[in-house]
């Protein structure tokens, strides 16, 4: 099986390759990418680091990477968009059609890329993206970057369930109020927090809210007004389940103090200080995988300690699932500091990252140093024999392979070596097809609004954080209602007057 494996992958590199048709003269790339390893030695291609070697003797491309840690990569785009001498060439914009990607765009910071996408003949694997997807990331009907493929029903909960059963709860819970009434009981038990939280809250409340009932991000009323989300009875509901929960020490109160790269940490303490949580369920069955290859724990005869959880009715039977994304995960993009001469040649480039061999280095790395293929033919991040020591090998991971992930797209699907279909892996590919259909659509998101392009982000950001002042206790439902009523006066009013006549034009 290994040697199939391995000359299967061997012809695939090969005819990528060929397909890349590699330039005349080698070219150095500056990148700006987000970090969420930020505590880790990176190794740059001067240092020896494998992979960068890699990618160069397969395009002639040196990759000359900054880093920004995730938590403050936001921050850094809006001042990297601003000095123009300074400009990275190509970079992750993390959230297609927000406000500074809209900006940018407009001001002519990027390359419009929308004739090149469709162009099989030269970039055979960004024409195979999902055109649809490439629209939800337009900006005036124009596309400047390639999206980041990510599946739309990749959201939901994982949970111990061992601590679970220490709580009376050996049933998986079908509806949200058996949800919330697993919570309260794990709380009850005073052995570790619930629901693991961090500066990233966006999801846990998303995920909340909309599984309780409420629209995501704007709603339509029965009149076909629309209104923000946060209006929504549902909304609030799944906001004070967050409160309570907090109150009933349920959350860790230093919650905002988690770097998003540290999410990990509170799940794999031994014993855990924290049960649960609301995010990306692919995150949910490699907890499982690392609790097997560094904690011992089995899941040989079905014996998962990590339930993944979703697909739950709220009160009136509806099953709703927030979109943790649009079919991406941001974009990436290539700024104006490319001269139209060297614009062919990156976009080969980024249509190589695209390729078995290209996304197998930015996903995986290289075998031998950052992954193995055991004798049974699958992937694994460790060589054989070494599954009660794989520390040494997650460092070095975090070391040379890092966040180069983040450069990644995938629009034409995952074409990386395959990992072991695990029960929780094949449990969760399956829902992915099964759940899409209740995943639930931002009714304003290809719509435009002046308004929300210059300030809906910070707009958003205030509400955000008096929304978290609520969970935590620090302030009542006045206080949030007195937020949201200053978001209508300082622009709100605004972006919803411009997305309702956009809305109703369609």
């Amino acid at each position: 099986m290994k040697k199939l494996v391995s000359l299967f992958l061997a012809l695939v590199m090969v005819l990528s390759v060929c397909s890349f048709a590699a330039a005349e003269e080698e070219m150095t790339l500056n990148v700006l990418l987000p970090d969420f390893y930020s505590d880790s030695d990176w190794v740059s291609l001067e240092d020896g680091n494998p992979i960068l070697q890699a990618i160069y003797e397969a395009t002639g491309v040196k990759l000359n990477i900054t880093w920004t840690p995730d938590s403050g990569y936001g921050e850094m785009t809006s001042l990297t968009l601003a000095d123009a001498k300074n400009m990275p060439e190509v970079m992750v914009m993390q959230g297609p059609r927000d406000a500074i990607t809209i900006q940018s765009a407009r001001a002519g910071a990027f390359w419009d890329l929308t004739d090149y996408i469709t162009d099989a003949e030269n970039y055979p694997y960004l024409a195979a993206g999902q055109q649809s997807t490439y629209a939800n990331i337009a900006v005036d009907g124009r596309v400047y970057g390639i999206y980041r493929a990510r599946p739309y029903a990749r959201a939901g909960i994982y949970y111990r369930n061992d601590y679970a059963a220490k709580a009376g709860w050996d049933k998986v819970p079908e509806t949200v109020q058996e949800f919330k009434d697993m919570c309260m009981a794990m709380a009850g038990l005073g052995e570790a927090y619930v629901i693991n939280m961090c500066k990233y809250v966006a999801g846990t409340i998303g995920i909340m809210t909309v599984m309780n009932g409420a629209p995501f991000t704007y709603g339509v009323d029965a009149e076909g007004k629309l209104y923000p989300a946060f209006e929504d009875a549902k909304f609030q509901e799944g906001l004070d389940f967050l409160r309570d929960l907090y109150a009933a020490g349920g959350i860790d109160p230093n919650f905002m103090t988690i770097e998003s790269g540290n999410w990990n940490d509170p799940e794999r303490a031994n014993p855990p200080t924290a049960l649960m949580r609301l995010d990306c369920l692919d995150n949910g069955y490699r907890y499982q995988e690392w609790l097997e290859q560094n904690l011992g724990f089995s899941s040989a005869e079905g014996e998962e300690v990590v339930t993944l959880l979703t697909a739950l009715k709220d009160d009136e039977g509806n099953i709703q699932i927030w979109p943790q994304n649009t079919g991406a995960s941001g974009e990436i993009v290539i700024t104006k500091s490319v001269s139209a001469e060297k614009l062919p040649q990156v976009l080969k480039f980024l249509d190589w990252c695209n390729s078995a061999e290209g996304q197998t280095l930015l996903n995986c790395g290289v075998e031998g140093k950052t992954y193995w293929i055991h004798e049974d033919g699958w992937r694994y991040t460790y060589p054989e024999g070494a599954e009660t020591d794989t520390a040494q090998y997650d460092n070095y991971t975090h070391n040379v392979l890092h966040s180069l992930n983040q450069l990644g797209m995938n629009v034409n699907g995952d074409l990386t070596p395959p990992t072991a279909a695990t029960k929780l892996r094949a449990w969760y590919n399956n829902n992915l097809i099964e759940n899409a259909k209740y995943v639930i659509a931002n009714p304003c998101l290809t719509l435009d609004s002046e308004t929300n392009t210059l300030m809906g982000a910070t707009l958003a950001t205030d509400v955000e954080d008096a929304q978290v002042q609520y969970i935590a206790g620090k302030i009542d439902l006045a206080g949030l209602q007195a937020a949201y009523a200053e978001w209508h006066d300082m622009g709100g009013d605004d972006i919803l007057a411009e997305y309702q006549a956009a809305y109703d034009a369609q």
